[in-house]
């Protein structure tokens, strides 16, 4: 028997039943719209066990900050101190009050009323309320606010000081960028890999199309993949100038599987997805046959 076949049969009797990565640290995932990040994310959690409430996304952390600032002091205070945040500051006459913001608040007053089931909003209503109502119904908040909602959320959380999380569709801009690293430098965290997720524009339109999601019109689509190109990209180029090359991953988020039933292939979307974790964790230096391992068990079965 050769070596070779001894070490093929080796091999064959070894399964890998999970990988940790060693922390403290944080995987950031970014690209454009329609792209995965969160799909991956959610799978790169299971195959690395981390808890679920390690994988910080934008939406997330804007609502779990207005539930925790109403239900943990301790929270509400870091807020108010640290970052100027809280339910005692009218959003008409705080550190980011501007006409055009003044202007927006206004237009939702009657939509506010009967949410909070209060009157004269147009008088006073608290950076906090407004975050909630933003955060519930889809709307922008004010660009200081993600920077800072972020940074309070590592720094009220012990263990992503001492464990690895994940950031999923964060920084979106250069100035994100930059106050992300500076934090996170800050408080000794450094960045496991930036695993940049990439698919073309006419791909993005194509699975935004399918997802068939109101605000998926074609014209707010083009306008999210011009904003990719003119900030998020340029974001990267920021880390891998701060970071160095060999931290950013370019991962190809386009690889399509299909499966065939009867005459008609069918787009397999686990199957994709898992392409593309695959071929993440290599990235993280995984190697080929654990990442086999790994999503078999994620799958529950040996054919992927």
């Amino acid at each position: 028997m050769t070596l070779n076949r001894v070490a093929y049969e080796l091999e064959s009797k070894i399964k890998v039943d999970k990988v940790t990565l060693k922390g403290p640290g944080v995987l950031i995932l970014t690209g454009p719209s329609s792209c995965g990040k969160g799909e991956v994310a959610s799978a790169l959690s299971k195959v690395m066990s981390i808890p679920p409430e390690s994988h910080l996304s934008m939406g997330e952390i804007l609502r779990k900050t207005f539930q925790r600032a109403k239900n943990e002091q301790s929270y509400a205070k870091l807020l108010s101190d640290n970052y100027k945040i809280s339910s005692s500051s009218n959003i008409f006459d705080c550190i980011d009050s501007t006409d055009e913001l003044s202007k927006k608040v206004l237009n939702y007053i009657p939509e506010m009323q009967a949410y909070f089931k209060r009157q004269d909003m147009d008088k006073f209503t608290s950076q906090l309320d407004w975050l909630e109502f933003c955060t519930m119904n889809g709307l922008l908040v004010p660009n200081r606010w993600t920077q800072d909602f972020i940074a309070a959320h590592i720094e009220h959380s012990p263990e992503f000081k001492t464990h690895p999380f994940i950031l999923d569709g964060y920084p979106r801009t250069v100035k994100a960028a930059q106050h992300l690293i500076g934090f996170l430098r800050r408080f000794n965290i450094p960045v496991i890999k930036v695993l940049h997720l990439s698919i073309s524009k006419q791909e993005m339109l194509s699975r935004a199309t399918k997802r068939g999601r109101a605000d998926d019109d074609e014209t707010s689509l083009l306008s999210r993949y011009q904003f990719y190109i003119e900030n998020v990209h340029p974001s990267v180029d920021y880390l891998k100038t701060e970071l160095g090359s060999d931290a950013i991953a370019l991962i190809d988020a386009h690889q399509p599987v299909y499966k065939q039933i009867g005459d008609e292939k069918i787009f397999d979307l686990e199957k994709s997805i898992l392409n593309v974790v695959a071929s993440s964790l290599r990235n993280l230096g995984v190697s080929r046959m654990t990442v086999k391992d790994l999503l078999d068990q994620l799958t529950g079965s040996h054919k992927c």
